[in-house]
C-alpha cells in the first residue's frame, strides 16, 4: 500500500482526489491536509510516502520543498508557477501535470502533431469561474510544445471563465481553405483522476526530477 496524503483536501479537487485515493486498492489516504480543515501539511508529512498537492501556485512550491525535504515524494495538479524553480531539490520525486485528463494529455499530443502540418494555430480554454490562472497550465504547456514542435512563436492563447464549465480547451488550427479543430472536455472532476492515480504510483520510480507533463508516463508505460 502506498500512502497519500492530500494537500488542498477541502477544495472540490482534493476532495474529489481524496476520494479517488480511498477507492484504489492499493492505496491508502494517510492524511488531508487545507486551512480549510486547520490542518498543516507538516502535521500529515510523517505518515505520507507521497502527498498530492492542489492548492494554490506559491503554496504549491512552498509544499514541493517540504515534502522534498522530508523525503516525501509529491505529485503537483496545481498550475500557475514556473516548473522550473523545483530544478535542483533532491531527496524525492517531484511530477507536475497541468492536466490529469488522459483526453486532455492525447488532445495536446494530436495538435502538437497537427500543428506541424498546418499554417497556424490559436487556442481556446474555457474553465469554471473560480479558476485563478490565466491561461490555465494545459494551454500554456500546449502552447510552448507546438513552438518546439515547429520551430515558431508559441501560438495565442484565449482564455474563457464563465459558471458552468469545469476544464475545456480546443486547438484550432488553419491553412488554405481549411480549418481543423480538436478539443477536449472534462465535464467532471472524475475526468483528472486515472492520470492523478497513474503518477501516484508511478513518482517513486521517476529516473530524473522533476518531471513535467503526464504525457511523460503515459507514453512511457
Amino acid at each position: 500500500m502506498i500512502r497519500v496524503g492530500v494537500a488542498g483536501a477541502a477544495g472540490r479537487m482534493g476532495t474529489t482526489a481524496c476520494d479517488a485515493i480511498q477507492e484504489a486498492d492499493d492505496l491508502e489516504l494517510a492524511g488531508r491536509a487545507d486551512p480549510a480543515l486547520g490542518i498543516e501539511l507538516a502535521t500529515i508529512l510523517p505518515e505520507c510516502e507521497v502527498v498530492v498537492d492542489f492548492t494554490q501556485a506559491g503554496v504549491a512550491l512552498v509544499n514541493a520543498r517540504a515534502c522534498v525535504a522530508a523525503g516525501v515524494h509529491v505529485v503537483i495538479g496545481t498550475t500557475g508557477f514556473d516548473p522550473a524553480e523545483l530544478e535542483g531539490l533532491t531527496g524525492a520525486n517531484i511530477f507536475v501535470a497541468p492536466n490529469f485528463a488522459i483526453g486532455a494529455v492525447l488532445m495536446t499530443s494530436f495538435a502538437v502533431e497537427a500543428a506541424r502540418h498546418m499554417q497556424a494555430a490559436e487556442i481556446v480554454e474555457l474553465h469554471h469561474e473560480t479558476k485563478l490562472d490565466a491561461p490555465s497550465g494545459t494551454a500554456a504547456r500546449t502552447a510552448k510544445l507546438i513552438a518546439e514542435a515547429t520551430g515558431g512563436a508559441p501560438p495565442p492563447i484565449h482564455s474563457v471563465r464563465l459558471p458552468g464549465l469545469v476544464a475545456h480547451q480546443e486547438v484550432i488550427l488553419g491553412d488554405v481553405g481549411q480549418t481543423l479543430t480538436i478539443r477536449h472536455d472534462s465535464t467532471d472532476r472524475r475526468s483528472f483522476m486515472p492520470g492523478m492515480l497513474l503518477a501516484i504510483r508511478r513518482v517513486a520510480s521517476l529516473e530524473s526530477s522533476p518531471v513535467i507533463g503526464l504525457e511523460r508516463l503515459l507514453f512511457a508505460a
